[in-house]
């Protein structure tokens, strides 16, 4: 049995706080959390509504930081609705609020758009009071932590094993040159213990040229990340991470649906549901395991067919809708 866990970073819209008063928290919600249109809404409300239909179980990375600008507030009406239908609520940090907060915290002027930008123990303290304000607002206390833009390092997972966080998914194998300076590399594609605690990988599948594309619902097909699952279970691959946003199934402009995401969403959650050998569980539930040996795991070989379908649906996507991935 795989394990499959189906994360969505949830998050407010940091660039439409910094252009508009702190007064637009209301917008920025509409617009990041519940992506409310003309058309309807598909942000968590409408994402949880498609998985529960299915039986299915979110992990939801929440991130606490507009705390600073809005309150506790703002985020238990993020971390309510998720934990009262029984979904997972963990730990994501965008430290780029820290400029909207003054001098507000006690790191006071230190400010950076990675959370890598800081040195150990402001790490620790922002992934303290990142934690603090999650079970202010309802959670209860998180196990596992995505960095914003994926940017952590190893001092970053020295600052969870500090605080008492005991997973990270922040090593992304299929994006070359992403942000995250972690001392992993492409080839280490399973949970493993790693600077005291275990990292866990987004998933990754093989693309051209040998190169790798991460598994993120706006970057591969459905037909791509059933194949991956499907590869995942004989080749008996513990689990397999799924990346998504509680914005992603909207246009790049956040004002209209992106119904051919809304359709990949739909359709691999009804998909998931009948596939055997794959369980959607959680952090709480049921967390990834560390493999006793660093293997270079298996990983779903290129197919040009799949590859080519996905990259015309994708720039007719982007055509229609704005690029994402």
């Amino acid at each position: 049995m795989t394990k499959l866990y189906i994360t969505i970073d949830t998050e407010y819209s940091f660039g439409q706080a910094r252009k508009h008063p702190a007064g637009t928290r209301q917008e920025n919600f509409d617009r990041s959390i519940r992506c409310t249109t003309s058309e309807g809404e598909v942000g968590i409300h409408y994402q949880m509504d498609v998985l529960e239909r299915h039986g299915l179980k979110g992990v939801f990375f929440v991130d606490p930081m507009p705390a600073l600008l809005w309150g506790v507030g703002a985020i238990a009406d993020i971390v309510r609705p998720i934990v009262a239908r029984g979904h997972d609520v963990q730990l994501h940090i965008h430290t780029e609020w820290l400029a909207l907060a003054g001098n507000a915290t006690p790191l006071g002027a230190r400010v950076g758009n990675n959370l890598s930008d800081f040195n150990f123990e402001d790490q620790c303290w922002l992934l303290d009071y990142g934690r603090s304000v999650l079970m202010a607002a309802g959670a209860p206390a998180p196990v596992a932590f995505r960095a914003g833009n994926y940017a952590a390092n190893d001092d970053t997972l020295r600052a969870l094993a500090r605080v008492g966080l005991h997973f990270d998914t922040s090593h992304v194998p299929g994006i070359s040159g992403s942000d995250c300076s972690i001392s992993l590399g492409p080839k280490n594609r399973d949970p493993q213990m790693h600077c005291g605690v275990i990292e866990v990988p987004a998933g990754c599948i093989s693309g051209f040229r040998g190169q790798l594309r991460h598994a993120q619902l706006a970057a591969i097909s459905a037909s791509e990340i059933f194949a991956a699952l499907r590869h995942a279970t004989s080749s008996d691959t513990e689990s397999f991470t799924l990346v998504s946003h509680s914005f992603e199934l909207l246009s790049r402009d956040r004002r209209r649906i992106n119904h051919m995401i809304r359709r990949r969403f739909e359709k691999l959650c009804a998909g998931i549901a009948d596939m055997r050998g794959v369980l959607t569980t959680t952090y709480a539930s049921d967390p990834p395991s560390a493999s006793e040996k660093r293997r270079e795991s298996s990983v779903l070989p290129p197919d040009w067919l799949r590859t080519s379908l996905r990259m015309v649906e994708q720039a007719f996507g982007n055509a229609l809708y704005g690029g994402r991935a």
